[in-house]
């Protein structure tokens, strides 16, 4: 029986803990064990050789384009809103010889990708939607769909002119440091040689689909994709939520059960004859009010509102007290619970977070009974972890869609899935016979960076950054390493931490612009750390890591805690950041110091 409790059982801060909240303890034990897997992110598998059709690009026709030798101030790898931004920052400080490459067909990142049916974003559209002064742009709710996400990078990529700058459906394979020319030498999937002084990779987290390590994919008779590139050939309907109508009467089997999963269910269900979900580990899921936007409280905002709004968001996540919470979601209620009771200070911090997330997990247990009908369904759908242990998941029709007579819930009970035949799906023993299998499993979160873009990068004397990176990422301030002269990243690693990933881009993007104006201002031909300020930089990166990993490593399995095997060997690579105002700070101190402290400068 699973253990349950009320308020009154948490115990006050600084006790030990309650027998109720010991036997929690347990349960979250035991269930992370079901689940413990020693091959971390090299479970899941590459959309390569036989696999490799799952990856396709179904959006845009093959680009027909002659290749390009040439010579250029700034190269950007990614397309998504870390390039965007990028560029859009290199404008504005007079910046502009620059070229744009992605692998996909357009703009957008992950927005590009990601048009399954009910795809939005979980954090509030007037903080995420970047450059919303600038493009002058209403969002038309509080939270947003993919196809408007995806309308608003095409726009800011209008509003820059940059189109003429980008070449798409073209993957950098490498990137080459030329000590004599001072440039990084790019090679790309069409045969372009692009040289340039600076590179800025940002290939974002969300771009190289991933497919769970299951046996058998390839054998499947029948149809199968992976969610970010949606069939709607084969299912009916379109990225505007209309039916799913070519689906009546078939079998369908979605394989996972985060984000993805969560958004396209109530689509299938409604349409699909019988539906079968293939759960390992349940997903938490919030309550997700969503009005539409009131424009005349939008059109009375004053100038700065944005950025006041998202340092609001991330203020308050990072447990600073704030007069108003102006963004009134699920991140910040669970936050500011943390901070109504750490008005005690002589309560731990630690103390505090426990009490808070027993409640809001029990909270959200408790929902599910709540919703869903059958008691044994409602039991494997309930999260058995902290709430910061995975990235928590908001929607109002997923849980209800287990009370349909045609959704079934196959919980492996954190096995996974145990192989895939010429039929269907075998779970549990049990082989169920299926028309149509589709893999919501994610993104490669975790895996070596170069890996992860596809790009064979070498430095100074050909040392590539994967045996730089042997280790754990070796950088200062998460954006610029030692030996990799003039080459800028934007990665969620040695950086800050935040939902609102694209507000880091944001500031990463100032920091990049910054980089290179004052290098082209005060004639510097190249710009790397010091040997000391990366270590520095790194030490205190793994300090950061080392104090929050109590926490995770008693997390059920997830790309937070590189699937389980996060340690203090591993902290040094672990996306277990600074608090995002923190470091937005730091930045923003270094640059009005103007002295690029620990930057090893050659001039020309």
């Amino acid at each position: 029986m699973a253990p349950s409790l009320e308020v009154e059982d948490l115990g006050a801060p600084a006790t030990k803990p309650t027998s109720a909240v010991k036997a929690l303890d347990d349960k979250y034990r035991e269930e992370r064990d079901k689940r413990l897997n020693n091959s971390g992110s090299s479970q899941f598998r590459e959309a390569k050789g036989e696999l490799a059709r799952f990856a396709i690009d179904p959006w845009t026709e093959e680009i027909v384009r002659d290749s390009v030798n040439e010579d250029v101030e700034v190269l950007i790898v990614g397309g998504g809103f870390g390039g965007l931004l990028a560029a859009t920052r290199l404008i504005e400080v007079g910046v502009d010889d620059i070229r744009i490459v992605d692998k996909a067909g357009d703009f957008g990142g992950v927005w590009y990708w990601n048009r399954y049916p009910g795809v939005e974003c979980d954090t509030e559209a007037y903080i995420y939607l970047p450059l919303l002064e600038e493009t002058k742009y209403v969002p038309a709710a509080k939270f947003a769909p993919g196809a408007e996400i995806h309308a608003h990078a095409l726009n800011i990529a209008k509003m820059n002119n940059l189109q003429s700058k980008a070449h798409f459906r073209t993957e950098a394979l490498t990137l080459t440091w030329s000590d004599s020319l001072a440039r990084w030498v790019a090679t790309t999937s069409r045969g372009d040689t692009i040289r340039a002084r600076f590179v800025i990779s940002a290939i974002g987290i969300l771009h190289k689909l991933h497919l769970p390590g299951i046996q058998g994919i390839e054998k499947f008779a029948g149809h199968s994709f992976h969610s970010s590139r949606w069939d709607f050939a084969y299912t009916g309907g379109d990225r505007f939520n209309s039916p799913l109508d070519k689906i009546r009467g078939k079998r369908i089997g979605i394989v996972g059960t985060g984000a993805s999963s969560i958004q396209a269910l109530p689509h299938l269900a409604r349409s699909g004859a019988e539906v079968y979900v293939f759960q390992r580990t349940p997903s938490s899921v919030d309550a997700k009010p969503n009005p539409p936007t009131d424009r005349t409280w939008f059109e009375s905002l004053k100038p700065g509102w944005q950025d006041h709004r998202a340092d609001n968001f991330e203020r308050i996540l990072s447990g600073q007290p704030q007069d108003i919470d102006l963004v009134n979601d699920g991140w910040t209620h669970f936050m500011l619970s943390m901070e109504a009771l750490g008005k005690d200070s002589s309560t731990p911090k630690d103390d505090i977070l426990k009490k808070v997330d027993i409640k809001a997990m029990e909270s959200l247990r408790s929902r599910v009974e709540e919703i869903v009908k059958d008691k044994e369904t409602a039991e494997a759908l309930k999260p058995w972890y902290g709430r910061l242990c995975k990235r928590p998941c908001f929607h109002n029709e997923y849980l209800d869609c287990f009370n349909y007579p045609n959704v079934h819930l196959i919980h492996t009970d954190g096995k996974g899935v145990d192989r895939i035949s010429e039929k269907g799906v075998v779970s549990n023993g049990k082989e169920y016979e299926l028309d149509c299998i589709i893999y919501a499993t994610g993104f490669d979160w975790g895996t070596d960076y170069s890996q992860r873009a596809n790009m064979t990068i070498k430095g100074r004397n050909g040392l590539t950054l994967t045996e730089k990176w042997e280790d754990g990422p070796s950088t200062l301030h998460g954006i610029i390493g030692r030996d990799f002269p003039n080459l800028l990243t934007f990665t969620h690693l040695q950086s800050s931490t935040s939902p609102n990933y694209t507000h880091l881009l944001s500031e990463r993007s100032k920091h990049a612009a910054y980089l290179i104006s004052e290098a082209k201002k005060r004639g510097i031909r190249t710009i790397e750390p010091t040997k000391d300020a990366e270590a520095t930089w790194v030490k205190k990166m793994e300090d950061v890591a080392l104090a929050r990993l109590g926490y995770f490593k008693e997390c059920t399995p997830g790309y937070l805690n590189a699937e389980g095997t996060l340690s203090p060997s591993t902290a040094r690579g672990a996306s277990l950041g600074l608090d995002s105002p923190v470091y937005n700070e730091m930045l923003d101190k270094w640059r009005k110091a103007g002295t690029m402290e620990g930057i090893e400068i050659d001039r020309v």
